[in-house]
């Protein structure tokens, strides 16, 4: 059969050299799309990394390592993925509060929009947290993990942003439309990891409104101190892996404090963070994504719940007496290689660089888990992250807040357990599926 192109006819061979140019400029588009999705390339990035000492072999490396699978792994993760397909979505419908943020900011408030992203208020100011209102979360518009239940308000609908704090480039925490849209809306202030300005710098956000910085450099917002934290993760948009730094961020008031994790596996840094920094009002911790697979960048619910005792414990040897088992030791995955790096200073029995000294104020703390219900990107129960934290608060008897998607949680109308109590209904299991709720 004869192709359009090589008609005898004029006007088909016309019609069909138009649709060609069309298709092919379509494709040509697609692509650009794509690739401003991704972001700035490894030789943009490079100036804003390079001078680091946390930059080594041209990429960044923590004391621990946070390694993604090997190619052996990788076969095996994906055919328990297959496998397992299904678990990771609810059987129901999400339920989604509309989120209704105050004209002004708080004393000390969170709400969280789903996965990471979340609106912070500290003392009068109020911080946009990983901001992701896209519905997938991949370059390419129509492919990608899909978002399991809508965002509760719009980046329009905030009054104010006073910054945007970004942990990491992965594309569930770093979203070029989301960024465009606060351009379009608010023009924020940025706070982010080395590197990552690079991609905003690409995105058209002018450098003078951009702090980028190494862990534990440190900025002023809104008369608010933000630290950039360490944390145990990778990086990456493309084919590079980690050329951009990751992070978690403390953020001190002057009558309140925060933390938020970022992303980040089982670590002994969070003791120090906590003997330095802390100890904190309000814990903001990932909790879901996680398997074995992937040990070093993902924690698990329990370690989640050591990690905010650890950032709330403080003193010469980040001691205080434990109950819990903080840190699981990584599992050892055939084929790759991970070195065995439990969590927790008073583990290693290192001391930490402080003169403070002060008992824990985990339970004085309240926890919020977050990273978990929005998106499937592991093999785990869709709440199963929730479901298990849950328990290990209860028995280490430590507050934990469990808001809907949408839902403000205000810090400041009681101490952590008078709060965790009026954000304790288990929503979750309504639309969880049968084999994912508690007996």
């Amino acid at each position: 059969m004869r192709s359009l192109g090589t008609s005898d006819r004029p006007s088909v061979r016309a019609v069909s050299s138009a649709i060609e140019k069309v298709s092919s400029r379509t494709r040509a588009r697609q692509f650009v799309r794509v690739m401003n999705r991704m972001g700035a390339s490894p030789a943009a990035i490079l100036p804003f990394v390079q001078d680091s000492p946390n930059f080594t072999s041209r990429r960044f490396e923590g004391e621990e390592p946070s390694l993604r699978p090997r190619v052996r792994a990788q076969t095996s993760a994906l055919i328990a993925a297959i496998r397992v397909s299904g678990r990771g979505q609810p059987a129901g419908t999400v339920p989604v509060v509309p989120a209704r943020p105050p004209q002004q900011p708080g004393d000390l408030a969170v709400t969280w929009y789903g996965h990471a992203t979340s609106v912070l208020e500290i003392d009068g100011a109020r911080f946009l947290i990983d901001p992701v209102f896209s519905e997938r979360v991949s370059p390419i518009r129509h492919s990608g993990p899909k978002r399991m239940h809508p965002v509760p308000g719009s980046i329009a609908d905030l009054p104010s942003i006073d910054a945007v704090l970004i942990s990491h480039d992965h594309y569930d925490h770093l979203d070029q439309p989301s960024i465009v849209r606060l351009e379009e809306t608010h023009r924020p202030h940025y706070v982010v990891p080395l590197g990552v300005n690079a991609h905003l710098l690409a995105w058209g956000v002018p450098e003078a409104r951009m702090t980028a910085l190494d862990w534990r450099g440190e900025t002023e917002v809104a008369g608010i101190r933000v630290t950039c934290t360490e944390a145990r993760h990778n990086s990456g948009r493309g084919l590079v892996d980690s050329q951009t730094l990751w992070a978690g961020w403390a953020l001190h008031g002057a009558r309140h404090s925060a933390y938020f994790a970022g992303d980040s596996g089982t670590s002994k840094r969070f003791a120090s963070i906590g003997a330095d920094l802390g100890p904190f009002d309000l814990t903001l911790m990932p909790v879901g994504a996680y398997d074995s697979f992937w040990p070093d960048i993902h924690m698990d619910p329990e370690q989640a719940l050591a990690a905010h005792r650890d950032v709330n414990r403080i003193g010469d040897e980040a001691h205080a007496l434990t109950e819990d088992h903080a840190g699981v030791a990584d599992d050892f995955i055939e084929g790759d290689q991970r070195i065995d790096t439990p969590g927790g200073t008073h583990e290693e029995g290192e001391p930490t660089e402080t003169t403070r000294t002060v008992q824990t104020a985990a339970r004085e703390s309240l926890l919020v888990p977050i990273h978990w219900a929005t998106f499937n990107l592991s093999m785990h129960w869709w709440a199963e992250p929730v479901r298990r934290i849950r328990r290990a608060a209860l028995e280490a008897r430590v507050p934990v807040a469990f808001p809907r998607v949408g839902e403000r949680v205000d810090v400041t109308t009681g101490d952590a357990t008078a709060v965790a109590a009026a954000h304790a209904e288990p929503w979750w299991e309504e639309c969880a599926a049968p084999e994912d709720r508690d007996d």
